[in-house]
Protein backbone atom coordinates (compact mmCIF):
# COMPACT_ATOMS: atom_id res chain seq x y z
CA UNK A 1 0.00 0.00 0.00
CA UNK A 2 3.04 2.13 0.96
CA UNK A 3 4.68 1.92 -3.01
CA UNK A 4 0.86 2.79 -4.40
CA UNK A 5 0.94 6.44 -1.89
CA UNK A 6 4.70 7.16 -3.01
CA UNK A 7 3.88 7.06 -6.56
CA UNK A 8 1.16 8.98 -6.50
CA UNK A 9 3.43 11.35 -4.37
CA UNK A 10 4.80 11.60 -6.96
CA UNK A 11 2.47 12.37 -9.68
CA UNK A 12 0.71 14.98 -7.50
CA UNK A 13 3.85 17.15 -6.83
CA UNK A 14 4.77 17.27 -10.56
CA UNK A 15 1.06 18.08 -11.90
CA UNK A 16 2.58 21.40 -11.83
CA UNK A 17 5.57 20.64 -13.97
CA UNK A 18 3.44 19.21 -16.76
CA UNK A 19 1.46 22.50 -16.85
CA UNK A 20 4.74 24.68 -17.12
CA UNK A 21 6.30 22.54 -19.03
CA UNK A 22 3.14 22.98 -21.86
CA UNK A 23 3.36 26.31 -21.64
CA UNK A 24 7.27 26.45 -22.50
CA UNK A 25 6.63 23.86 -24.92
CA UNK A 26 3.97 26.44 -26.71
CA UNK A 27 6.17 29.26 -26.41
CA UNK A 28 8.19 27.28 -28.40
CA UNK A 29 11.20 26.97 -25.51
CA UNK A 30 13.26 23.79 -25.92
CA UNK A 31 13.63 22.55 -22.45
CA UNK A 32 17.01 19.76 -22.72
CA UNK A 33 17.55 17.12 -21.06
CA UNK A 34 20.44 18.38 -18.95
CA UNK A 35 18.03 21.57 -17.73
CA UNK A 36 15.31 18.63 -17.32
CA UNK A 37 17.43 16.68 -15.11
CA UNK A 38 18.40 19.94 -12.90
CA UNK A 39 14.73 20.41 -12.15
CA UNK A 40 14.04 17.23 -11.16
CA UNK A 41 17.24 17.10 -8.72
CA UNK A 42 16.18 20.28 -7.15
CA UNK A 43 12.92 18.94 -6.49
CA UNK A 44 14.58 16.20 -4.80
CA UNK A 45 16.99 18.26 -3.07
CA UNK A 46 14.12 20.41 -1.47
CA UNK A 47 11.87 17.09 -1.03
CA UNK A 48 14.71 15.53 1.52
CA UNK A 49 15.86 18.26 3.39
CA UNK A 50 11.86 18.80 3.72
CA UNK A 51 11.61 15.56 4.89
CA UNK A 52 14.26 15.45 7.06
CA UNK A 53 13.45 18.89 8.98
CA UNK A 54 9.59 18.46 8.31
CA UNK A 55 8.95 16.86 12.27
CA UNK A 56 10.47 20.19 13.70
CA UNK A 57 8.93 22.90 10.87
CA UNK A 58 5.36 21.75 11.50
CA UNK A 59 4.89 23.57 14.54
CA UNK A 60 6.30 26.54 12.95
CA UNK A 61 4.86 26.70 9.41
CA UNK A 62 1.99 25.33 8.01
CA UNK A 63 2.01 23.20 4.90
CA UNK A 64 -0.80 25.82 3.84
CA UNK A 65 1.58 28.50 3.68
CA UNK A 66 4.46 26.53 1.63
CA UNK A 67 2.06 25.98 -0.86
CA UNK A 68 0.37 29.79 -1.13
CA UNK A 69 4.17 30.98 -1.04
CA UNK A 70 4.46 28.68 -4.14
CA UNK A 71 1.23 29.52 -5.66
CA UNK A 72 1.84 32.97 -5.84
CA UNK A 73 5.50 32.64 -7.56
CA UNK A 74 3.75 30.99 -10.72
CA UNK A 75 0.94 33.10 -10.59
CA UNK A 76 3.76 36.00 -10.37
CA UNK A 77 5.48 34.44 -13.21
CA UNK A 78 2.47 33.92 -15.62
CA UNK A 79 1.85 37.96 -15.16
CA UNK A 80 5.17 38.28 -16.23
CA UNK A 81 4.69 36.30 -18.96
CA UNK A 82 1.70 38.14 -20.11
CA UNK A 83 3.48 41.66 -19.41
CA UNK A 84 6.95 40.79 -20.75
CA UNK A 85 5.47 39.86 -24.18
CA UNK A 86 4.05 43.57 -24.53
CA UNK A 87 7.52 44.88 -23.31
CA UNK A 88 9.33 42.54 -25.95
CA UNK A 89 7.13 44.50 -28.86
CA UNK A 90 8.45 48.20 -27.65
CA UNK A 91 11.89 46.44 -27.14
CA UNK A 92 12.27 47.21 -23.57
CA UNK A 93 12.93 43.38 -22.21
CA UNK A 94 13.43 40.00 -22.94
CA UNK A 95 10.73 37.45 -21.92
CA UNK A 96 11.25 35.27 -18.86
CA UNK A 97 12.59 32.28 -19.69
CA UNK A 98 13.52 32.80 -23.54
CA UNK A 99 16.73 33.56 -24.68
CA UNK A 100 17.83 34.34 -28.30
CA UNK A 101 17.88 30.26 -29.03
CA UNK A 102 14.23 29.65 -27.98
CA UNK A 103 16.63 26.82 -25.26
CA UNK A 104 15.72 27.06 -21.60
CA UNK A 105 19.35 27.61 -20.09
CA UNK A 106 20.64 25.91 -16.94
CA UNK A 107 20.26 29.03 -15.24
CA UNK A 108 16.43 30.02 -16.04
CA UNK A 109 15.95 25.66 -15.32
CA UNK A 110 17.71 26.81 -11.85
CA UNK A 111 15.07 29.20 -11.36
CA UNK A 112 12.13 27.28 -12.40
CA UNK A 113 13.29 24.54 -10.44
CA UNK A 114 13.37 26.36 -7.28
CA UNK A 115 9.82 27.80 -8.01
CA UNK A 116 8.38 24.18 -8.90
CA UNK A 117 10.15 22.81 -5.68
CA UNK A 118 8.00 25.27 -3.52
CA UNK A 119 5.22 22.15 -3.97
CA UNK A 120 7.82 19.55 -2.67
CA UNK A 121 8.62 21.54 0.40
CA UNK A 122 5.30 21.75 1.35
CA UNK A 123 5.08 17.84 0.40
CA UNK A 124 8.22 17.07 2.43
CA UNK A 125 6.78 18.46 5.51
CA UNK A 126 3.72 16.56 5.61
CA UNK A 127 5.89 13.38 4.84
CA UNK A 128 8.14 14.15 7.47
CA UNK A 129 5.46 14.38 9.83
CA UNK A 130 4.63 11.27 8.34
CA UNK A 131 5.85 7.24 8.56
CA UNK A 132 6.16 7.27 4.51
CA UNK A 133 9.92 5.87 3.55
CA UNK A 134 11.71 9.25 2.70
CA UNK A 135 14.20 7.78 -0.20
CA UNK A 136 11.33 6.17 -2.21
CA UNK A 137 9.27 9.53 -2.44
CA UNK A 138 12.15 11.45 -3.11
CA UNK A 139 13.39 9.00 -6.02
CA UNK A 140 9.21 8.91 -7.12
CA UNK A 141 9.06 12.81 -7.23
CA UNK A 142 12.46 13.22 -9.03
CA UNK A 143 11.44 10.53 -11.60
CA UNK A 144 8.13 11.72 -12.44
CA UNK A 145 9.11 15.26 -12.38
CA UNK A 146 11.54 14.41 -14.94
CA UNK A 147 8.91 12.20 -17.04
CA UNK A 148 5.96 15.38 -16.62
CA UNK A 149 8.57 18.00 -17.73
CA UNK A 150 9.06 15.88 -20.90
CA UNK A 151 5.64 15.02 -21.68
CA UNK A 152 4.88 18.51 -21.47
CA UNK A 153 7.38 19.91 -23.34
CA UNK A 154 7.01 17.77 -26.35
CA UNK A 155 3.12 18.07 -27.04
CA UNK A 156 3.36 21.86 -26.38
CA UNK A 157 6.24 21.66 -29.11
CA UNK A 158 3.34 20.00 -31.28
CA UNK A 159 0.51 22.54 -29.87
CA UNK A 160 2.53 25.40 -31.93
CA UNK A 161 1.47 23.91 -35.17
CA UNK A 162 -1.76 24.80 -34.89
CA UNK A 163 -3.77 27.83 -34.06
CA UNK A 164 -2.66 27.66 -30.30
CA UNK A 165 0.45 28.74 -31.67
CA UNK A 166 -0.73 32.78 -32.75
CA UNK A 167 -1.38 33.06 -29.09
CA UNK A 168 1.08 31.26 -27.18
CA UNK A 169 2.19 33.45 -25.24
CA UNK A 170 -1.06 34.35 -23.93
CA UNK A 171 -1.93 30.61 -23.50
CA UNK A 172 1.36 30.54 -21.53
CA UNK A 173 0.93 33.15 -19.07
CA UNK A 174 -2.50 32.57 -18.59
CA UNK A 175 -2.04 28.68 -17.73
CA UNK A 176 1.02 29.91 -15.37
CA UNK A 177 -1.84 31.94 -13.94
CA UNK A 178 -4.52 29.10 -13.01
CA UNK A 179 -1.99 26.96 -12.36
CA UNK A 180 -1.43 28.42 -9.14
CA UNK A 181 -4.49 29.77 -8.58
CA UNK A 182 -5.42 26.15 -9.15
CA UNK A 183 -2.52 25.43 -6.12
CA UNK A 184 -3.97 27.46 -3.77
CA UNK A 185 -7.39 26.04 -3.74
CA UNK A 186 -6.16 22.34 -4.04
Amino acid sequence: MQWITIILIGIAVNLDNLGISLAYGIKRIKIPIISNAIIAILSMIVTYVAVTIGEALIDYISVYLANLLGSLLLCAIGVWTLLSSRFVKAGCVKPFGKDKNSILSLKEAITIGLVLSANCFATGIAIGANDITTIWVVISIGVFSFITIAIGSHFGMLLTKTFIGRYSTAISGWLLIAIGIFEIFA
